[in-house]
């Protein structure tokens, strides 16, 4: 049976005598995408890897300040409706709130194409959004 170390040194993770361990930011990224999947919990990722949750949430964090690049997980469409929430109704908790996009976003409305950078406000997408509408 694979150690926790060997199985972490298959992926790339250096493992020190001492325990320390420095992880590559494709493997974080990996990890962190993982707890993204439906169904998924941090604390479950966090015991696959070997790793505090505290640990895996500031790895979260860092992927919602676009610190960390996420892959592509396997159950991403190629479209996404965009849903617009009224800020009254919006998550309150930094728990709760979506991660932001670090990737340019798409904008396509008739004959119009609109590419904003991933780190444009909600907001401002949304106002983008709604002055499409009026045109219309």
């Amino acid at each position: 049976m694979e150690t926790m170390s060997e199985f972490l040194t298959s992926l790339g993770v250096r493992v020190y005598e001492s325990g320390q361990r420095r992880w590559p930011d494709a493997v974080k990224g990996r990890v962190v995408a993982e707890t993204l999947l439906p169904g998924a919990t941090v604390n479950a990722v966090a015991m696959k890897y070997g790793l505090r949750p505290n640990h895996l949430s500031e790895w979260r964090r860092q992927a919602r300040d676009c610190k960390l690049v996420l892959p592509a997980l396997a159950e991403a469409t190629d479209f996404t409706p965009l849903v617009l929430v009224p800020a009254e109704d919006a998550p309150a908790s930094e728990e709760t709130r979506p991660l932001r996009s670090c990737e340019p976003v798409d904008i396509q409305f008739g004959g119009v194409s609109i590419r904003l950078d991933g780190a444009v406000p909600a907001a401002r997408v949304a106002e983008i959004v709604r002055a499409l509408e009026v045109e219309a």
